[in-house]
């Protein structure tokens, strides 16, 4: 089944050179099916990116889904042009009064700041205390998991001495959970972050399960005893060049960058980089749509309180 979008999206023509099933409204609207209403809160700097890489991700599900972008109103984006968030984008202010079936909070470039000093966090706090009775699922990601974890459980992030750069061998720890449906023992993921959440302070919180973790990186995967709330510590949807676009973008602005670890075949930036994570992170966001989102929600949406756990 198709992904919703507007039909003018930019992202729209490269999904369907890609021969992804993209569905603009109105053919939608001529289908009598109810599609999963997925929300996405997009704090990436490079919106379009980020539209592409998420899209990708959602559509390797049978479920029909339909997505509405997310901006903050408290920070001016200075990388994304404002007639584009203008047509493509939503404030939280005009969807506080709906329900959602699924959201996604993605990461920011602000990991480094305390979550208190970034201007928008007020914004996205209120945002996830509507979750709690708005949305069935939310899936976290990077700065979004740590934000949330923080947030939600009062756990804290540290600076790491390096920034946590490349490609990262994890292994899933519980199979039983349906979030981990498929994989293999093992399998590698993106990482991208300057900080990091300690697994003893996750593992002190009952209320959480950490289903994957990674020996080089950490803690990977969590999620909350309802599968209400994800964390995803990386970015499963980062396509084959996103690493190498930071990379270079680093190197120059003259910053002190090794390149992505487990990247490059060689560890040679002149290589094309290997894709080795897009079958676990099309198969993460696949079981977290079907078991977490689609298999909670009815037909018609009713509150979370009255459905999430039975």
């Amino acid at each position: 089944m198709p992904i919703k979008i507007m039909s003018d999206l930019p992202a729209k023509e490269i999904l369907e050179r890609e021969n992804i099933f993209v569905m603009d409204e109105g053919r939608a609207a001529h289908q009598d099916i109810r599609p999963i209403q997925i929300g996405i809160l997009n704090l990436m700097p490079l919106k379009e990116e980020t539209e592409l890489q998420l899209l990708r991700s959602l559509s390797n599900t049978p479920i029909q889904v339909d997505v509405t972008f997310l901006a903050v109103s408290s920070h001016q984006s200075k990388n994304t042009s404002q007639s584009h968030l203008n047509k493509f984008y939503q404030s939280f202010d005009e969807v506080c009064d709906k329900n959602l079936d699924g959201l996604i909070i993605t990461g920011a470039p602000v990991e480094q700041m305390a979550y208190e000093e970034v201007d928008y966090w007020k914004e996205v706090t209120t945002i996830m205390e509507w979750t709690k009775e708005h949305v069935t699922s939310t899936l976290h990601l990077c700065w979004g998991a740590q934000a949330g974890l923080y947030y939600h459980y009062g756990i804290e992030k540290h600076l790491l001495e390096k920034k946590k750069f490349g490609i990262y061998k994890h292994r899933v720890m519980n199979r039983k959970i349906p979030l981990v449906r498929g994989f293999d023992d093992y399998f590698m993921a993106p990482h991208s972050r300057h900080t990091e959440i300690y697994r003893e302070d996750i593992a002190a919180v009952s209320e959480l399960t950490i289903l994957a973790e990674s020996e080089e990186a950490g803690v990977f995967l969590v999620i909350d005893r309802e599968g209400k709330k994800i964390f995803v510590m990386g970015h499963p949807e980062y396509d084959r060049i996103t690493l190498d676009k930071e990379y270079r973008r680093d190197v120059e602005k003259g910053l002190l960058i090794e390149p992505p670890l487990n990247y490059y075949p060689d560890n040679n930036p002149a290589n094309k980089p290997d894709l080795q994570w897009r079958s676990h992170g099309n198969m993460l966001y696949a079981n977290w749509l079907n078991y977490y989102v689609y298999q909670q929600t009815p037909y018609e949406f009713i509150n979370t309180k009255d459905i999430i756990g039975k």
